[in-house]
Order: structure tokens, then C-alpha cells, then sequence
């Protein structure tokens, strides 16, 4: 009895010792929450919060309506350009709301928007849209995303390929995406991937707009690596005689093409011998 009571009177001393240990931690944080201007930043005591866990327990079953909230107050939070280091708590607060309602789609959309595009924090952005799939496996959209932003603000297509590729993986993802992911490997110069993927596209597409682009993309990949092919050889030309050719054909007759190649509609491709320029007979996507 002796045992058990001592051992009751330890878990008495762990419990207190933990309360007084949790009241320090939170006045900690009131303080440093009290410090700032609650004019110039309302509500903002949200980002000394540790975790959307703890949140949750506290909203009694109205966690989606406490993500509701404090969603809103980050869209005013984010549109008060005053604030200094305003995006040092971006990931924090987002977190907070995705883990409150994991299902609540719209917070990482806008968060890794403003990371991308205000914040000018792409892997951010990119954080912010994976936790998004992680959570939501049957959305397309966040991979779609990514990609997207992988292409157009860092260039990065390889990296844009994997996105879209995860996006084409998931059901209901729009036909468009595959055409994004091929003009990707284009653009990382994956010539041979590109024409493949392309051709597939075209063959396969029930609608004749989507084949029409899709023919346009094959003439400007066949007309890349011709055109790429034939100025090699204007320089071979060029170092070997010292001028330029004063027409394609004497590359053929120098030995430096076996043929001179002619565009996806069977036209030859123009020449400027002045600056030795060779251009397509029209623009891919006027044909």
C-alpha cells in the first residue's frame, strides 16, 4: 500500500511540475505575442501557436470551422503590405490550417500562390502543394500546380515533367495537362522524347483543334533539330573555307549534310546566306 502510494504521490509531483512547465511555455509565448502592435497586426498571436494539433483538441469539433477562421484572417493578414517579414510565418500559419482540415482545398492553393508569387519563394510554394497532394491523393490539381509553377517562374522542366507526370497519374486530370508535360520535354530538349510524346497526343486525340496543335508542335520539333542539324554545318562550312554557304545546297555538295531536310509539310527551309539565318517557310503555329 505503502508502494502505491508513493507511486500515486510521483505522478502527482510529474503532473504539477508538467502544468507549471505548460503555464511558463504559453506566458512565454503571450509575451512575445503582447509585444506586437495589435492595430498594425490583429490576431497575429496565431503564429506563436506550435501546431494546428494542439487546435484542434481546443475547437471540441469545430475544427473545420476554426480553419474557416483563421483562413480568413491569413488572407488579411497577407494583404497588409505594412507588415515587416510578413512571410517569415507563411508556412507556420498555412500549416496550421491544413492540419485543422486536411480536406479544406483552397489554403494551399492561395498559400503556395502567395509563396510563389509574393513571397518569390518557390520551394515553398512547391512545400505547400505536396503537402496538399500527401493529404489529398485524388486532386490532381496540386501536382498540376507545381508543375506549372516549376515551368514558369524557375524554367525548371525536368522538374515540371514529374509534376505533370504525377498529375496525369491521378483520375479526372484534364487532357491538357499530357500536352503541358510534352511541351516540357520539348523544352528540355528532349527532342526525340518530345516527337514521341506528340505523335501519341495526336494520334489519340478525338477532337480536331487538339490534333491541329499537336501537328503544329511536331512541325516545330522536326523544324528544331533540321534547322539545329543544318546550322552545324553552315559552321563546318564556315571553318573550313572561311565564308558562308551562298546556298543550302552546297552543304550537300561540301559533304556536311547527306541531304538537305525540308519542313513537316514537305517545303524547304529559307536561308539568309547574308547572315547565315535559317528560319521555317512559316510561323508553326499560323499553319
Amino acid at each position: 500500500m505503502k508502494i502505491f502510494k508513493r507511486g500515486k504521490d510521483l505522478s502527482a509531483i510529474f503532473l504539477v511540475a508538467l502544468l507549471i512547465l505548460s503555464c511558463g511555455i504559453f506566458m512565454s509565448l503571450k509575451i512575445k505575442a503582447d509585444n506586437i502592435s495589435r492595430k498594425k497586426i490583429p490576431g497575429s498571436s496565431i503564429i506563436y501557436i506550435p501546431s494546428g494539433r494542439y487546435l484542434k483538441y481546443a475547437a471540441f469539433g469545430n475544427a473545420s470551422l476554426l480553419a474557416d477562421l483563421i483562413y480568413i484572417w491569413a488572407i488579411q493578414y497577407y494583404s497588409d503590405y505594412t507588415i515587416p517579414d510578413m512571410y517569415e510565418y507563411l508556412d507556420h500559419i498555412f500549416s496550421i490550417i491544413n492540419e485543422l482540415d486536411p480536406t479544406y482545398l483552397d489554403p494551399y492553393d492561395v498559400g503556395a500562390v502567395i509563396a510563389a508569387y509574393e513571397a518569390g519563394d518557390l520551394d515553398l510554394a512547391l512545400k505547400i502543394l505536396e503537402r496538399g497532394l500527401e493529404r489529398n491523393p485524388e486532386q490532381w490539381l496540386f501536382p498540376y500546380l507545381a508543375g506549372h509553377y516549376a515551368q514558369m517562374i524557375n524554367k525548371d522542366h525536368k522538374l515540371a515533367q514529374e509534376y505533370y507526370k504525377k498529375a496525369m497519374d491521378i483520375e479526372g486530370v484534364p487532357p491538357i495537362v499530357r500536352r503541358l508535360y510534352a511541351d516540357a520535354i520539348f523544352k528540355s530538349m528532349d527532342y526525340k522524347r518530345a516527337m514521341q510524346t506528340w505523335l501519341e497526343i495526336y494520334e489519340t486525340a478525338e477532337e480536331e483543334r487538339v490534333k491541329k496543335i499537336a501537328s503544329n508542335h511536331l512541325y516545330n520539333i522536326k523544324a528544331t533539330i533540321d534547322i539545329e542539324n543544318i546550322n552545324q554545318a553552315i559552321e563546318k562550312f564556315k571553318e573550313k573555307y572561311g565564308r558562308l554557304p551562298m546556298e543550302l545546297s552546297q552543304l550537300v555538295r561540301a559533304g556536311f549534310l547527306d541531304s538537305l531536310p525540308k519542313d513537316l509539310d514537305g517545303k524547304e527551309y529559307i536561308y539568309d546566306f547574308r547572315k547565315g539565318e535559317v528560319k521555317t517557310p512559316i510561323i508553326p503555329w499560323k499553319r
